[in-house]
């Protein structure tokens, strides 16, 4: 809930720094200034990233010590979206089974 509450911060703050172009989307700014943010407040780094065809990369944030995550969609232009954001995050790949496949 407090990482929830920090990115929301987090990202309308940017949005009022960000180009015009990103204040039409919400949860976006400018790529470079949401890594600094990122990095600084929560201490999360680049744990791996991916390209979605020629219009997005994804990228995933994470802190071992704070266990925070974010997904970021950054597109050509520069722009950076917050996807998703989380807690209690693990280096390790631990088997996930769904609930329902437990029973």
């Amino acid at each position: 809930m407090y990482k929830r509450v920090l990115t929301a911060a987090l990202v309308f703050g940017m949005l009022a720094t960000a180009p015009p172009a990103a204040h039409a989307q919400s949860g976006c700014g400018d790529r470079n200034a949401m890594v600094e943010q990122l990095s600084r407040t929560y201490g999360e780094m680049r744990k791996g990233a991916g390209l979605a065809g020629q219009t997005a990369f994804f990228e995933v944030w994470a802190s071992n010590a704070t266990g925070t995550w974010t997904i970021l969609k950054t597109t050509p232009n520069g722009i950076a979206c917050v996807i998703a954001v989380g807690e209690n995050w693990h280096d390790d790949r631990p088997v996930f089974t769904p609930a329902a496949a437990r029973h």
